[in-house]
């Protein structure tokens, strides 16, 4: 197995169980609950790195999702432990990127890799700098 993603030193590991309703009629985790996945491994970093998602938009900034992508490798299926390494692979001005890896329980698959871009926002969607706290929490 080869890293296809270089994550930073701050980035965090979460673990999900394959629930039946996130499967296909072939058992198979269905492409769209990547995304789901990719959102739930987004939270848990920001949590583990001692805020809430809540509370980052408490202080006025929202990070709406302006790309996402997923490359499938080998399928995952109904009951499978995976784990999803995540981390912030790029700062920009006005944005950031999380990378995304999806292996199996030991880490020996690679599943999928992926993407989300997100806009640092205001309450009325405008874009704005991403704060230095926030960087600050991520370091």
């Amino acid at each position: 197995m080869t890293a296809a993603i270089q994550f930073p030193a701050s980035s965090s590991w979460y673990r999900h169980y394959v629930s039946y309703g996130e499967t296909d009629t072939m058992g198979v985790l269905y492409y769209a609950e990547y995304l789901h996945i990719f959102e739930r491994a987004r939270s848990f970093f920001i949590r583990e790195h001692g805020m809430s998602y809540a509370e980052v938009e408490r202080r006025g900034i929202i990070l709406p999702v302006r790309e996402a992508q997923c490359r499938y490798r080998v399928p995952v299926r109904f009951d499978d432990e995976i784990l999803v390494h995540v981390g912030i692979t790029r700062w920009n001005r006005a944005s950031m990127l999380f990378g995304y890896e999806v292996m199996n329980h030991d880490r020996t698959v690679l599943h999928a890799t992926g993407m989300t871009e997100h806009a640092a926002v205001d309450a009325t969607g405008r874009p704005v700098r991403v704060p230095d706290w926030l960087r600050e929490l991520f370091a």
